[in-house]
């Protein structure tokens, strides 16, 4: 896989289990540039590590004063100058292409994971955590990836060079090769008290971002409330933790690297005090122990590429664990499909509520707890946030649908919809039937003052639809949010539309066009609304109310109001108080003691006079 070859038709099915095992199939999966790059390192290292015998051979050839093996000696020099050369530039080129494809692959794979799970992701993941892997931790695997090849390729030249030097010199070959492993593990058990404190840092700067995040989210809010100042001192004592941890973790790496400095070092004046008294023995030549020094030092250039891949390890560990969390997630409905292609048509019907939204109709939902609205919605969309029986579309269960039909099938808005960067043009350009034009929707939506203020809040756009939305729209009011939300849903018009409370940001005349927006463009199409809202309840073809997770009554909006107390209680706010005072004025009179007057009551009333009159008399 080379880069230009980016992105992957098919990056491929993880395996999640764990976090190595996720490494594994990372590196499994780009053999091939693993390879290449093994073999330019493999060339490079030993290129360079021969230099140190081509140096040794040239002092001996001085020294013997023979200029024909001089001569050869440099030209052995020269060749390994060029091989150092193109072996560094293609390790080099292999070694990037190999880090860049694997976080491609693991990126692509996040993405389709995200796309898959929808608004579930951030529910069962914090969006911190997301966020961390989807950026630094992409970048932590790739590097681990594509160092192993780089680091095999040093192991195999170091044991070359160990080899050679025992045949070429054994009097100073031992000592290299038992002190070699030494240098090159010396620094292992200092690994995992770094690893925890770089883990610490990592969680802390997480904790961070998620608290930097929420507190730009929330800024129209603090500033209402005037909490900003409460804000900046907790991200303050936040961003002096990550510092706090970042200098605790830089102080460990920082006695690491010393070691690799010195450790060597030492190594070097071993060989050097052990060479010098060989050489007095008369031993070896004055050749050999340059050869063997030379080699000595340059040995440490592949010894470094063992500290990297332990490092490498050490802090994409972590990163492999999160992002193996993330892509294991899975939904809890069948997402494979074991129906048809042909999308089903028909009332949709919960059966966990009891809820039945007829074809065609407006059906708004009413239910006192919002929590249980927000998960009705996600389940008749058919992302159940808990296991249980499946929402039937015509009789067919959303779960034997495969993930694209469904989708396609019923479209949920939630209750806080996000609104991507861009222009106003490629909000609304999504998968849609095309029978419901952009105008159409964003009049039905009542966004003609959204429009105005998308073009005077910009420079260069005279179009409304050219006009950009910022980040998550956050330059818009809630109620222009939810209004460019709802045009772009009615935009898709898909076969079921479920609202979640869509117009509880905006004004009351407002919300009554929209009610009447809604209902006449998706006239022939299924809608579910669940709110609160009279002025929606009233425009609904059903209102179905919902107590305690279950179908209490359904009827009309006036209908409900007048028979179902709970119901009205929900609608209009009432307190238990009011509720019981509603009550009392609601109720029959008392019956009275006299006989009903179907028994001739009227009759004996009328003589009651005649006979006080008579005792009277």
């Amino acid at each position: 896989m080379q880069i230009q070859d980016l992105p992957y038709s098919d990056p491929g099915v993880p395996d999640a289990r764990s976090g190595p095992r996720l490494l594994w199939w990372l590196g499994r999966n780009q053999l091939g540039g693993q390879c290449r790059a093994l073999l330019w390192g493999m060339l490079h290292f030993a290129s360079v590590c021969a230099l140190p015998f081509c140096v040794g051979l040239a002092v001996q050839a001085a020294v013997d004063r023979s200029a024909r093996r001089l001569a050869l000696t440099g030209g052995l020099m020269l060749l390994c100058g060029t091989a150092i050369a193109v072996g560094d530039t293609f390790l080099h080129r292999a070694a990037v292409t190999n880090w860049i494809t694997a976080a491609a692959r693991l990126q692509q794979l996040l993405a389709r994971k995200a796309a898959y799970l929808g608004s579930a992701l951030t529910r069962r993941v914090a969006a911190g955590e997301v966020v961390t892997v989807s950026t630094g931790d992409v970048e932590k695997l790739g590097w681990f990836v594509e160092a192993v090849s780089r680091f095999t390729a040093a192991a195999l030249t170091v044991v070359v060079v160990c080899v050679a030097l025992l045949v070429y010199q054994p009097a100073l070959g031992v000592v290299v090769a038992v002190g070699l492993p030494v240098v090159a593990l010396a620094v292992l058990p200092l690994l995992p008290r770094a690893t925890s404190r770089a883990d610490v840092q990592r969680e802390k700067a997480g904790r961070a971002t998620e608290l930097a995040s929420d507190t730009v989210a929330g800024l129209r809010v603090l500033r209402g409330i005037g909490g900003e100042d409460l804000f900046l001192d907790r991200y303050r004592r936040a961003s002096q933790e990550v510092r706090h941890a970042a200098v605790r973790s830089a102080r460990m790496w920082s006695v690491i690297s010393a070691l690799q400095v010195l450790l060597p070092g030492l190594l070097l004046i071993v060989v050097v005090l052990r060479g010098v008294q060989l050489a007095r023995e008369g031993r070896i030549t004055v050749g050999e122990l340059v050869t063997v020094y030379s080699a000595v030092m340059i040995v440490n250039y592949p010894l470094r590429h063992f500290v990297e891949i332990a490092m490498a390890y050490s802090f994409s560990r972590p990163s492999a664990q999160r992002a193996a969390r993330v892509l294991s997630l899975e939904r809890l409905t069948d997402t494979e499909g074991s129906r048809a292609t042909e999308l089903p048509g028909g009332d949709l019907f919960d059966p966990a509520t009891g809820l039945r939204a007829p074809a065609h109709g407006f059906t708004a939902v009413v239910c006192g707890d919002p929590d249980m609205a927000g998960r009705l919605a996600d389940r008749l969309g058919g992302h159940a946030p808990e296991p249980g029986p499946s929402v039937l579309l015509g009789g067919v269960p959303l779960d034997e649908l495969s993930l694209d039909q469904a989708r396609t099938a019923v479209l949920v808005q939630d209750k806080d919809p996000v609104l991507l960067s861009g222009t106003l043009r490629e909000l609304l350009d999504v998968p849609a039937s095309g029978t419901v034009r952009a105008e159409d929707a964003l009049a039905a939506a009542q966004c003609t003052d959204v429009l105005d203020a998308l073009v005077q809040g910009s420079l260069d756009a005279s179009d409304p639809m050219d006009a950009r939305i910022t980040e998550r729209g956050r330059s818009l009011s809630g109620g222009q949010r939810q209004r460019l939300a709802l045009a772009r849903s009615l935009v898709a018009d898909p076969e079921v539309l479920v609202l979640d409370e869509p117009t509880s940001a905006v004004d009351s005349h407002t919300e009554a066009r929209i009610a009447d927006g809604l209902r006449g463009l998706r006239s022939g199409r299924t809608t579910v609304v669940l709110t609160s809202s009279p002025l929606l309840l009233d425009r609904a073809d059903e209102v179905v109310f919902l107590h305690e997770g279950a179908v209490a009554a359904t009827g009309k909006h006036r209908e409900l109001i007048g028979t179902e107390p709970r119901y009205r209680a929900v609608v209009t706010r009432e307190t238990e108080d009011e509720q019981h005072t509603s009550a009392d004025t609601t109720a029959p009179p008392p019956p009275r003691d006299r006989p009903d007057p179907s028994d001739g009551a009227p009759l004996l009333g009328a003589l009651e006079p005649l006979e006080e009159i008579e005792e009277s008399a």
